[in-house]
């Protein structure tokens, strides 16, 4: 039988993942300021324009359906036999890949090119030490060839279920479907969860920290205790959205703008 449910995910795939009849693009990219404006651990969001895309977008209530890892030139400079293989296939766009969990494809990386006629947003994590960039890298980039995380034919239908009749309250956890198994990932868990390994947040939720003010201004002092007079509770990966790295105040919006920041002057504009 598994043949057969291979099959059936590979239709219901196929139907889900196939474009809509029109986009709205509301800003075109300019690519070359995108390749100069990214640091390698920037989070690319995508209003993606695909059939499961809205469905995301309406459970989320979000502009933004999927989330990509800005990657740069680390499988070039990581894997240099590879070099040739690279270069002939994306040509100078090697020097600029992402990495992205596909519901077809699994985790792959890609040109970010492939984004250029699509509405996008740049998070970028605010104080993000080298070390630990280093190790998301290693994490995101070490599951590429893992599977989209399916792990029966009931987490593809929540897709084809009437949306507007789930209540308000469990939109976010139907599409919490999935397997947990490690080679199992989808867009945003898999970047969220390397960004949690290393201990850093995305939208968690914080509770009073119990011990006296005294005792933890000693211990901030001594190092053995963050001073943040809070607790944080790491979040369930499957359940973070690409939603929440626009939202979370630890990632930084980094704008896009059409024209240079420094001469932009709004009243030389031409209105019609």
């Amino acid at each position: 039988m598994g043949w057969l449910r291979r099959k059936l995910f590979d239709v219901a795939a196929r139907v889900l993942t196939k474009p809509r009849a029109t986009y709205d693009l509301l800003l075109p990219v300019d690519l070359a300021a995108l390749r100069r404006t990214l640091r390698k651990g920037d989070v690319i969001l995508v209003d993606g324009e695909q059939r499961v895309s809205q469905v995301i977008k309406y459970l989320t209530q979000s502009t933004w359906s999927h989330a990509a890892l800005y990657i740069g030139d680390e499988l070039l400079r990581r894997k240099p036999a590879e070099h040739a293989a690279l270069r002939a296939r994306y040509g100078a766009d090697a020097e600029h890949l992402i990495v992205e969990a596909l519901m077809e494809e699994g985790v792959t990386a890609a040109p970010l090119a492939k984004y250029e006629r699509y509405n996008l947003r740049v998070c970028r994590p605010i104080g993000l030490r080298r070390d630990d960039l280093a190790r998301i890298l290693d994490e995101v980039i070490g599951q590429i060839g893992h599977r989209y995380d399916v792990q029966n034919l009931l987490d593809l239908a929540r897709y084809f279920f009437p949306v507007s009749l789930i209540p308000r309250r469990l939109r976010r956890r139907a599409l919490a479907f999935g397997s947990g198994l490690p080679t199992h990932v989808i867009c945003s868990s898999m970047i969220a969860r390397a960004f949690q390994n290393v201990g850093f947040p995305i939208l968690p939720t914080m509770t009073p920290d119990p011990a006296p003010r005294p005792r933890r201004r000693w211990a901030a002092l001594l190092g053995r205790m963050t001073p943040y007079p809070a607790i944080f509770h790491r979040q369930v990966e499957t359940l973070i959205t690409p939603r929440d790295f626009d939202l979370s105040p630890y990632f930084e919006v980094v704008k896009l703008a059409p024209v240079e920041r420094a001469t932009f002057d709004y009243r030389r504009i031409r209105w019609a």
